[in-house]
């Protein structure tokens, strides 16, 4: 058994909300069927370039609402979960070295990765249970980057003290960071990623300098995020995007919800 999981990460510095990670997971079984499906449907939308919240404007505005609308569609039938990690300003760790540390990235994409998909709780299986992780290119030098991706490597480690029954595994060369051009299912965690950006730092509200309006690709955005948000609340009624997603009536909730939030708070 295999799964495959797509990281990204946003803005890492918002006027209200910062440090945001997001992703998906897909089962090998599911994984080519899911992705054949949204590339083809981005032909058929003449969607030839690389899907991307910044891209989004009025004159395509219905083309990634179409998108989009396929993404969820396999989100509800259980083919994808997403996860979405962020941290509210007003939460700072207590120590500022912390704060201010130079891996601090590092440090919030590797808490994200071990914990956010509920990869520990994953039911227990006979068979061997691999996990490949793709990540959108990691900005650093490639020392970095390479010492990063080994720690990811080491995360079965400590996923084997959960349901697993210590049957997970990360093969040597299955975490690796990739261009978000050549996946879809990366250019839909950029679309879902940057809507919550945009709308839990009010970016919905802004308006060009002298302007007393919202320009057009502002508002357009908007709408993406509201429809985004009623794919989310058809799924999890009553969703709220700024704290953390509770269980609500999933048994084993961080490996079962099918779309999560983490607001992470630092010690």
């Amino acid at each position: 058994m295999e799964y495959i999981v797509y990281c990204d990460e946003s803005n890492s510095n918002g006027t209200k909300f910062s440090d945001f990670f997001g992703g998906c997971i897909v089962s090998g079984k599911d994984w080519h069927f899911v992705e054949d499906a949204l590339e083809a449907k981005k032909k058929e939308l003449n969607l030839f370039g690389e899907l991307k919240w910044t891209k989004v404007t009025a004159q395509y505005l219905e083309r990634y609402i179409e998108i989009v609308d396929l993404f969820f569609d396999f989100v509800r039938d259980g083919k994808l979960k997403v996860r979405i990690m962020f941290r509210n300003n007003a939460d700072q760790p207590t120590s500022s070295a912390v704060r201010h540390s130079d891996d601090k990235y590092f440090k919030l994409y590797y808490q994200f990765l071990k914990h956010a998909f509920g990869i520990k709780d994953i039911p227990a299986a006979e068979e061997d249970i691999f996990i490949r992780i793709y990540l959108d290119q990691l900005p650093d030098t490639r020392e970095k980057c390479e010492e990063f991706k080994k720690f990811v490597r080491g995360l079965p480690s400590t996923w084997n003290s959960g349901r697993t029954g210590g049957k997970l595994h990360i093969r040597k060369g299955d975490v690796a960071d990739v261009c978000s051009h050549d996946h879809v299912l990366l250019q839909c965690t950029d679309i879902v990623l940057g809507a919550m950006y945009f709308r839990l730092n009010d970016l919905h509200l802004e308006k060009p300098a002298g302007s007393g309006c919202r320009g057009k690709r502002t508002i357009a955005k908007e709408k993406l995020y509201k429809h985004i948000n009623k794919r989310i609340c058809e799924i999890l009624p009553h969703f709220n995007i700024g704290i953390s997603t509770g269980a609500r009536e999933y048994q084993n909730a961080t490996w079962e919800l099918p779309y999560s939030h983490w607001r992470f708070v630092p010690r």
